[in-house]
């Protein structure tokens, strides 16, 4: 263990206290050297913290509107793409128009959109007035791979798309639920599955502008993400069937859980292709959400 001398005793390094300062985990590509700093994790931010007395866990539902629900449904794709045709996707977009438009939101429907289409639409959402809303959500069903979506004619970043309802970009959405389902796949890779045992009004306050954002992802990053041709795929079938029964009794996680149950559990893969018969399929929920989140009944 570390020993420092001072005048007439000796301390342990374990005994020396950090300040109450807060630090990056990232190299400090501009710090410069200074003799003041003997600890390069101790002096480089500074971060108020904010008393838990009296905070509202829960999103505020009463607005005059719900809000949103954009669908931008993908199934036919230009030849150059190398895609092919995503039969059964009208199912799923059916299937959401109808859940969604039962919790309450006023769903906006779109077939087949370009790349441009895909960001002109979002952009737009995102310069209205949501200040009568209480949320926004965005359900995308096109073909995709680990960080892409497909538009008809080309492959676009999702987050270039997300980008849009950040908080210095959508201030009308500013601590309201931006929600992202997103049925695609993310790379190649297959899962074989493994046999297991049975088992009010607030003071001003700054956020992150990544904060207050949902996005469920059909599959885990790198996996393919499965599609009946006839009853669509099965992610946006549980995720419409949980949110038909648990939506307004279930807090959203809890929620988007039952939908990894149900898919993890219920779905098998059925495929006349060398190595793509029997898989599995788990889809993978990121939250950043600040608040429990509850669809109003």
């Amino acid at each position: 263990m570390l020993k420092q001398e001072t005048a007439g005793e000796q301390v342990t390094m374990s005994d020396v206290k950090p300040k109450g300062v807060d630090t990056v985990d990232a190299r400090q590509s501009d710090a410069k050297e200074s003799s003041s700093v003997t600890d390069p994790g101790l002096v480089q931010m500074d971060a108020k913290s904010h008393s838990d007395d009296n905070v509202d866990y829960q999103y505020k539902t009463n607005y005059p509107n719900l809000g949103q629900c954009l669908i931008i449904n993908n199934k036919n794709f230009h030849k150059r793409t190398g895609m092919g045709v995503r039969n059964g996707t009208d199912e799923d977009a059916k299937k959401v128009f109808e859940t969604f438009s039962q919790l309450g939101f006023k769903v906006g429907h779109y077939n087949d959109l370009t790349v441009s289409q895909m960001m002109a639409l979002l952009n737009k959402a995102s310069q209205e007035d949501h200040s009568k809303s209480a949320m926004f959500a965005c359900v995308l069903l096109s073909h995709g791979d680990d960080g892409l979506i497909y538009g008809t004619d080309n492959s676009i970043e999702l987050k270039r798309l997300f980008a849009h309802f950040r908080g210095d970009r959508c201030t009308s959405l500013v601590g309201k639920p931006k929600l992202f389902f997103i049925q695609a796949c993310r790379g190649t890779d297959l899962d074989s599955g493994i046999e297991c045992d049975g088992v009010g009004d607030e003071e001003t306050q700054r956020i992150p502008v990544e904060a207050d954002f949902l996005y469920a992802y059909s599959t885990a990053p790198g996996y393919y993400a499965w599609r009946n041709v006839a009853n669509g795929s099965w992610f946006i079938s549980s995720l419409c069937d949980m949110l038909l029964k648990y939506g307004k009794q279930l807090e959203i996680m809890q929620v988007m859980t039952r939908v990894n149950h149900k898919v993890a559990l219920e779905f098998e893969s059925s495929s006349n292709l060398p190595g793509f018969d029997g898989k599995k399929q788990i889809p993978c929920i990121v939250s950043m959400l600040t608040k429990e989140l509850y669809f109003p009944k």
